[in-house]
């Protein structure tokens, strides 16, 4: 909570200062490379009214902390390891549903937008864009409404929304949550052994869902599964 003050003029002339308090709006940023979640952090804790409540370095931890916090706003890096952040948006939209969320991409076509949009968020914020626009864009979703960098604009979006529709149905979008899981990290090469350490469930569990990923993807083995799981990475996922 912050405070500021006004001049309070009594009936008789005589001048009170007042103390209004209001309250700051609470961030939790969500940014793998540490570099880049200093600067952002700097940046955040040096404007007034928004409050930094936690630092998450990977999907999973965002998700946790989101839930944990309940933030005004998350910002969220689509790329994210452990979670993505589309995955991370949706699970995020779900179990914080007042948490209003701010993709931050060095992506600018319209398809990494929509599947934005349909994940739960409201801004999509490029990276190279100034230090402002990141803080314009929180209090434009914070007040309910949506924020673009340029040169993306809502009206592209629609037009490319509705050139989308009808579309062939991607084979991604009939896995399961925790099959996304599984298949994320994958791609970033970790063994059955460590995923199921991660994820906290059995190996045998692991392999269970690798096999429904292979039949539902139609891919013959693991290396075919290892080959769609990098090249799905480097895409936007789908709700």
């Amino acid at each position: 909570m912050d405070a500021t003050a006004r001049l309070d003029h009594s009936p008789g002339g005589s001048v009170a200062l007042a103390r209004v308090e209001f309250m700051a709006l609470t961030i939790l940023l969500a940014e793998d490379h540490r570099i880049v979640r200093q600067g952002l952090r700097l940046l955040l804790e040096a404007v007034p009214d928004l409050e930094l409540v936690g630092e998450a370095a990977d999907g999973l931890e965002a998700v946790h902390l989101a839930e944990r916090l309940q933030p005004n706003v998350l910002v969220l890096d689509l790329m994210m390891p452990g979670r993505d952040g589309l995955e991370v948006a949706r699970q995020v939209t779900r179990r914080s549903p007042r948490t209003r969320i701010i993709i931050l991409s060095m992506h600018s076509n319209e398809a990494y937008v929509l599947e934005a949009l349909r994940a739960g968020a409201v801004g999509f914020v490029l990276k190279d864009s100034g230090a402002e626009e990141l803080v314009q864009a929180i209090r434009y979703v914070s007040s309910g409404r949506r924020f673009f960098s340029e040169p993306i604009s809502e009206q592209a979006v629609a037009a490319y929304a509705r050139k989308a529709t009808g579309a062939p149905v991607d084979p991604f979008h009939t896995l399961t949550a925790r099959e996304r899981e599984v298949l994320q990290l994958t791609a970033e090469g970790q063994s059955g052994a460590e995923i199921s350490e991660r994820l906290f469930i059995s190996p045998r569990t692991v392999e269970s869902h690798r096999a429904n990923l292979m039949r539902k993807l139609g891919v013959r083995n693991q290396k075919e599964l290892v080959r769609y799981a990098m090249q799905r990475a480097s895409l936007p996922n789908s709700s």
